[in-house]
């Protein structure tokens, strides 16, 4: 699984893509940022979550540099970490798991949705 943002023509990045950019194109490349490392911008840890999701769940805001790409700006997301030791301007790497949260609970029956996808991981330096 990629985790994946789309380029468009005017030079932004976005993820999650979207069809069409700020501009009103469609994207022009993409870029699977789970190959690329990350710094923390600013992070929180929530301890009432909804049903199914860890507690503690240890969230992130990243930052993506990605110039070695070519393209003119940074890119964001939001996502939870794999551990509450972090600070801001640390670099994680995403790691992939199978479930970010219980897929029998909730408002949609789990076979409706995935629950896959990437958590953040410091990496120690």
């Amino acid at each position: 699984m990629t985790m994946e943002a789309f380029v468009y023509a005017d030079g932004s990045v976005g993820f999650p893509g979207h069809h069409l950019g700020l501009d009103g194109e469609e994207p022009v490349d993409t870029i699977d940022l789970s190959e690329y490392t990350a710094t923390v911008v600013t992070w929180t840890t929530s301890t009432a979550t909804p049903p199914g999701v860890r507690q503690p769940n240890h969230l992130a805001i990243v930052e993506f540099d990605l110039e070695d790409h070519e393209v003119d700006t940074p890119v964001r997301a939001l996502g939870q970490l794999t551990t509450g030791d972090v600070e801001s301007g640390d670099t994680v790497r995403p790691v992939y798991v199978d479930e970010l949260r219980d897929p029998t609970v909730g408002i949609k029956a789990g076979s409706e949705q995935e629950w896959d996808g990437y958590r953040f991981e410091p990496i120690s330096e």
